[in-house]
């Protein structure tokens, strides 16, 4: 099969979906792999490191979407993408499509198959294409929290993890999967007394093993309104797979914060958790609201792309090889990933998108 890696488009995105190792592999059992000139420049991959391993070389977006048939890339399509995507090619990507029906109607309409990294799920309901990017926006949403506390950017000039004769910093995370896990454990390893809000019993006993500065609880209203008027950090990392996130954070709630507190919501790419969460980017990445800085980038693992490239193409790597030999239908994880057929939109979690 020919497989077309482009670079990605989305603001200062700079992973690439597949590393040169994982590409010679494509090529060595017999597939044909192009990949956009330039496309891994900001993961530390040359072209000349792909071009070594028998990979070919797009020039631009036009020939790499002529040549491929299983596009496989990072992030969604935007408009530069949407343009050269055929009814023929198989879309292998994050996608993210809840929050987004615009997006939904034009991949309709050009009536491919697409599936979604973020809906393969295994029988006991893993995802393990998501995995590894949620434990990575979960550490950087205490890197990037830990950094807006600070004065200077507008934060109450709070040093999460204290000092003798000074008080620790709250965080609050919503949610125990491998995003919300990541970030309680990294504020824990920092100082800071950690609240943790999670619905399911054996993801609250984990979250009680990482030190006796984090609490776990159950998400009742009034404790998560207390908890969160006190908080000097907020991360919301919930998910319901594939469906728009619910909101565990109310305006009012929001607004009896500190001025100078900090938001950060890892679920804007499924609409988001927090009522006054809107998505930002990068070039952009903060606004604030009622005095309280929220951050709420859509491609969070972007900033680190030399990590994450790896992280998500050996993740992805496998599943790569399944739908490249063409019997993939036969497996039951990508089909659950399936949420564009030929034009039809077929993931349950979608069905009730109004287009």
């Amino acid at each position: 099969m020919r497989i077309g890696v482009p670079s990605e488009t989305k603001t200062l995105e700079g992973r690439v979906a597949l590393v040169p190792a994982a590409a010679g592999d494509l090529v060595n059992r017999g597939h044909e792999v192009w990949v956009q000139a330039g496309a891994g420049l900001r993961s530390g991959f040359g072209d000349e490191a792909y071009a070594r391993l028998g990979v070919k070389i797009a020039p631009d977006a036009a020939a790499l979407y002529e040549k491929g048939q299983l596009i496989v890339k990072v992030k969604e399509p935007v408009e530069g993408d949407l343009a050269l995507l055929r009814p023929d090619h198989l879309l292998f990507c994050y996608l993210h499509l809840a929050p987004l029906p615009a997006l939904t109607r034009r991949l309709l309409d050009i009536g491919l198959t697409a599936i979604a990294f973020e809906t393969v799920a295994l029988d006991d309901g893993a995802l393990p294409l998501l995995a590894p990017m949620s434990v990575i926006a979960g550490r950087i949403a205490v890197q990037v929290g830990t950094h807006y506390l600070h004065q200077p950017l507008g934060g109450k000039g709070k040093l999460l993890g204290g000092l003798p004769s000074t008080e620790r910093g709250r965080v609050v995370v919503f949610g125990a999967g491998a995003a919300g896990g990541a970030s309680a454990a990294l504020a824990a390893a920092g100082g800071a007394n950690v609240v943790v809000f999670e619905k399911r019993d054996d993801r609250r006993e984990r979250m009680m093993r990482l030190g006796n500065n984090v609490t776990a609880l159950y998400p009742y209203d009034e404790v998560v309104a207390r908890e969160v008027a006190g908080a000097d950090l907020v991360v919301g990392a919930v998910l319901v797979t594939g469906a728009v996130a619910p909101h565990v954070v109310t305006r009012g709630m929001m607004q009896a914060m500190e001025d100078g507190s900090v938001l950060v919501d890892i679920a804007i790419d499924q609409g988001g958790c927090f009522e006054s969460s809107r998505p930002t980017t990068w070039e952009a990445p903060t606004y604030v609201d009622a005095g309280v800085t929220h951050f709420c980038v859509t491609n969070m693992p972007g900033a680190v792309p030399q990590t994450a490239s790896q992280a998500i193409c050996a993740a992805i790597l496998p599943w790569v090889v399944t739908l490249a030999s063409g019997r993939w239908r036969d497996d039951p994880a990508l089909l659950r990933g399936i949420n564009v057929d030929a034009g039809r939109l077929v993931h349950p979690a979608l069905q009730s998108m109004k287009l």
